[in-house]
């Protein structure tokens, strides 16, 4: 079983409800290390088609062939989920250049919430 690290694009499956099978889509792994050690689980963030309409903050990814991507896409960064690790499969890494931009939007939301009070 692979390990995984920040940074790693996975393909993991994704159930469709209206349908009975799984297509795999892919993923950028934010949060693995201990979390993946102790719990088998890995945060990851989507990853969409640059052809999709675009959100403030989605960074679009700078070198697809790195990332193991087929086609132009973009890291939308404010759909994060917990998937276990034993589900996701590698097939690439995000470019240097992007993991600021991801993680500047991932900061911004962290210091916001963080801020906000009932």
């Amino acid at each position: 079983m692979p390990t995984f690290k920040a940074w790693d694009v996975v393909k993991v499956p994704f159930p469709y409800t209206d349908r009975p099978v799984r297509q795999h889509r892919p993923a950028l792994v934010v949060a693995a290390g201990p979390l993946e050690a102790n719990h088998g689980l890995l945060w990851v963030l989507m990853i969409t088609s640059a052809e999709n309409r675009r959100w403030d903050n989605d960074v679009v990814i700078s070198d697809q062939e790195a990332a193991g991507l087929p086609a132009p896409s973009m890291v939308r960064c404010a759909k994060i989920a917990t998937i276990e690790s034993r589900d996701a499969e590698p097939i690439g890494a995000l470019p240097t250049g992007d993991r600021k931009k991801v993680a500047a939007h991932i900061a911004r939301t962290l210091t916001a919430t963080a801020g906000a009070r009932p």
